[in-house]
């Protein structure tokens, strides 16, 4: 396992990150979601991804019950704040001071820690000020319930008023945590260069896009069974932007560069983000052990010049890079 700082900060993270958004307390039984974070700590992951509205609640009830016993100075342990959880009442979402400062408390509580490493700004609430936000993201730091602040989804500008803010608090904004794939890379326009000057790194989710670039979807073919395509539970809604015939058969001239560099589809395509020198960390979930170790066999892998080319003349024009895409799919107000 490789290891990268996390924006200009001295802490160093897992570039492979384990995720558990759409599995654990939803798709995956508890046992066999405690079996895919051990076997993460066997393969070296030491950092874990989470947020609170993952399964309401239980997706952090989940991973906090599986890093029991483990030596929490060796771990890195990230959630987030901002989508509605419990009975969903009228402060049950947002970055009000109220919201955040109960939501850390119970993430804390489901995590069985005393504190995370990196708390994060799930979106950005359009209806509470940025100054409230973050007057109160510095208090849950100088209260030792958080090292580090990041943002989720945050536009460019977003992101650079919000590191503003945190600099005259005297915290630290250190990450953004994107989609960005080979097929969606809207990031790359506006966001990265700000990140860049301001000393921010991407934590990227969705570097498989939902798991089409693993190859398994087949234009004209029926969908595997048990695939995330197939799930009912969310997993469907979220994959079916990348279901169309031209970017599934885009997607299967892909294969030959795997080939060439003894690499699996979706080993590629988590290596392809990892190229990016702002990508601290690529999220990968896992519904089975055996995904875990595969997906790490990516870490450290450098894919030449000339097959990255190749890979952008595969995918054409069905790639998405326009940078509005990030404010087009934010939240215009506080969920209920």
């Amino acid at each position: 396992m490789k290891y990268r700082y996390l924006g200009n900060s001295g802490l160093k993270i897992s570039e492979i990150t384990y995720g558990n958004w759409l599995t654990h307390g939803s798709q995956v039984e508890n046992e066999v979601a405690n079996d895919c974070v051990r076997k993460a700590l066997d393969v070296g992951i030491t950092t874990f991804d989470t947020a609170d509205v993952y399964a309401n609640t239980a997706a952090e009830k989940v991973l906090g019950k599986a890093l029991k016993g483990e030596r929490r100075e060796s771990l890195e342990i990230f959630t987030k704040v901002y989508w509605p959880t419990g009975p969903k009442g009228p402060n049950d979402s947002g970055l009000s001071r109220k919201h955040i400062t109960e939501s850390i408390n119970g993430s804390l509580k489901r995590l069985k820690t005393d504190y995370v490493d990196l708390y994060q700004a799930h979106r950005y609430d359009t209806e509470t000020p940025l100054e409230e936000t973050m007057q109160a993201f510095a208090d849950v730091v100088r209260q030792g319930k958080a090292l580090y602040i990041g943002v989720s989804e945050w536009t460019a500008d977003q992101i650079r008023a919000g590191h503003a803010l945190a600099a005259d608090l005297g915290i630290q904004l250190i990450s953004s945590q994107p989609q960005y794939s080979m097929l969606w890379r809207v990031i790359e326009g506006e966001v990265v260069p700000t990140c860049e000057e301001l000393g921010i790194s991407q934590i990227v989710w969705s570097p498989m896009a939902q798991g089409v670039l693993s190859g398994k979807y087949r234009p004209g073919e029926d969908l595997p069974e048990g695939s995330r395509a197939t799930d009912t539970k969310g997993g469907a809604n979220t994959i079916k932007k990348f279901m169309t015939d031209d970017i599934l058969e885009r997607v299967q001239q892909l294969a030959p560069v795997a080939k060439e560099l003894d690499l699996s589809m979706s080993q590629l395509a988590i290596a392809w983000v990892l190229q990016n020198d702002n990508v601290a960390a690529a999220l990968v979930g896992a519904s089975r052990p055996e995904q875990v170790e595969e997906n790490v066999k990516a870490t450290g892998v450098k894919i030449p010049a000339d097959l990255m080319k190749q890979i952008d003349k595969a995918l054409g024009n069905v790639v998405v890079k326009d940078p509005k895409e990030t404010a087009k799919n934010a939240p215009t107000e506080r969920p209920s």
